[in-house]
């Protein structure tokens, strides 16, 4: 079938991006799903740091690659080994898709899928190669997922699917920014009544920890950026504090869980000082490979404090996306709030200047009526 989609032709194109337009909004072609693949509709896709940072080449991908991996969408085929869904059914999109098989998915979401991992790094589904082609050329993948586009094929073990009452938009958030930041929150750190959770860096991901923080009974929450507005919007959320990092230095701000959500080595050493006695420093940002920290060792050990790396929130979207629903249902989540603007899938590239500049939370590609 053919399909709308936004393609990334080259890495690394210089801002602003409305103008070298690293992306192309064009036709391609979707084949059908295989026997253990789903086709779906896309309703809404959000733009995300992971998409801003393939295009500047901080997490460089194969191209031609369509790209966008944080989206909902409706069921409207099915492979013939898929017995567990519906055609019309709302189903979350997410970017690691789990075997079920290897020892990384025996881990419990700690250990990201090994066979997962390599289909996203090759720019294939898991089952092996491709489903798009464009001018009958392989286009690649992005995330199993390639969600900036009108439809997806995808593997089974990619989607999560919801109940019809949660909105497009908090679906497609459910499976990245939440399932990111709030699953860092709950699945690592865990907070108990009393403890405080500083969250470092407020773009989508920190603003859904520092909602998922809120959510539990009796935890304070610290809210740290540099940029005023988002300080703004953390407190109207319900942050018990915002500052800035030389705020909370200076104010002696120790967190028992301290979410780092920026990807870049100064932020993960800033968090790393904010983590008091016995905590845990999560860092869940993804910097540029060459990127390195400074720590003291002694300041660990003698402590008792941790630095885990959490990807995907140390999630499994089948246990834990429906577990968000039902926070946001309860009225204790309110992912809506996380939207800053939406946008036509043909001004990608304006999104993505206003994603690098700092200025959104998550814009939101509407691509359908739901």
């Amino acid at each position: 079938m053919q399909i709308e989609g936004a393609v990334l032709e080259t890495i690394g194109a210089g801002a602003p991006y409305a103008s070298s337009r690293p992306l192309s909004v064009g036709t391609l072609e979707l084949a059908e799903p295989g026997p253990s693949e789903v086709l779906v509709r896309i309703e809404a896709a959000g733009l995300c740091h992971s998409d801003l940072s393939v295009v500047d080449g901080n997490r460089p991908r194969p191209v031609p690659m369509l790209l966008g991996h944080e989206a909902s969408g409706i069921v409207e085929a099915l492979g013939e080994q898929v017995t567990d869904l519906e055609t019309g059914d709302r189903v979350v999109l997410t970017f690691l898709p789990r075997c079920g098989g290897c020892d990384a998915c025996a881990s419990d979401g700690a250990a990201p899928c090994t066979p997962g991992s390599a289909a996203n790094a090759a720019g294939e589904l898991v089952g092996g190669g491709r489903r798009l082609t464009r001018d009958g050329e392989s286009v690649h993948h992005h995330l199993g997922a390639s969600a900036f586009a009108t439809h997806a094929v995808l593997d089974r073990s990619s989607v999560v699917p919801v109940e019809p009452d949660v909105p497009a938009e908090v679906a497609a958030l459910l499976g990245c920014a939440v399932l990111t930041g709030g699953g860092a929150v709950r699945n690592v750190g865990r907070p108990r009544a009393g403890d405080t959770v500083v969250v470092v860096g407020l773009g989508g991901v920190g603003m859904a920890a520092v909602l998922t923080a809120l959510a539990e009974p009796g935890v304070d929450v610290v809210a740290v950026d540099r940029v005023e507005s988002k300080l703004a919007v953390a407190r109207e959320l319900g942050a018990h504090q915002v500052l800035t990092p030389e705020q909370a230095a200076e104010q002696g701000v120790r967190g028992r869980v301290v979410v780092e959500a920026v990807g870049h080595a100064a932020a993960l050493e800033s968090a790393v000082a904010l983590t008091g006695p016995g905590g845990v420093t999560i860092t869940v940002g993804l910097p540029h490979p060459d990127a390195r920290i400074s720590v003291s060792p002694l300041g660990l050990v003698a402590e008792g404090r941790s630095i885990v790396g959490s990807y995907l929130g140390s999630a499994v979207p089948a246990r834990d996306i429906p577990v968000f629903a039902d926070l946001w249902r309860q009225g204790r989540l309110p992912v809506e709030r996380l939207v800053s603007g939406r946008i036509a899938l043909s001004d990608i590239n304006a999104g993505m200047d206003k994603l690098a500049s700092g200025a959104a939370l998550r814009q939101i590609i509407t691509l359908g009526d739901g």
